[in-house]
């Protein structure tokens, strides 16, 4: 596992909503049976919802995605499905939003 792996969502009840999520957790913490996502929706539910800094913009696939990062998640690895991407090159976009929700700024 990698940490800004993007993978499939495999809950049934929310994989509509939130196709992918987002694993964040440091790759130093591989071992730990949990892991912390952010999930992503589709730019088109989410783009009058969207704090840019709060919650960046990624594309996947040829499509736009919102990363909601104020639902970020503590998850078993178990419930993640396949790896899609990896988009470290939004590594500072995501540091950036994790920063404003913890010191605001």
């Amino acid at each position: 596992m990698s940490q800004f792996s993007v993978y499939k969502n495999k809950n049934n009840r929310t994989r509509k909503s939130f196709p992918y999520l987002l694993d964040i957790q440091s790759d130093l913490l591989d071992q730990m049976r949990t892991t912390i996502v952010i999930p992503l929706g589709r730019h088109s539910t989410f783009k009058n919802q969207v704090i840019t800094r709060l919650c960046p913009v990624i594309e996947i696939e040829g499509e736009d995605y919102v990363a909601l990062t104020p639902q970020l998640a503590g998850i078993d690895r178990h419930l993640l499905g396949r790896e899609v991407t990896n988009i470290s090159e939004y590594r500072n976009e995501f540091i950036d939003a994790i920063d404003l929700i913890i010191s605001g700024i």
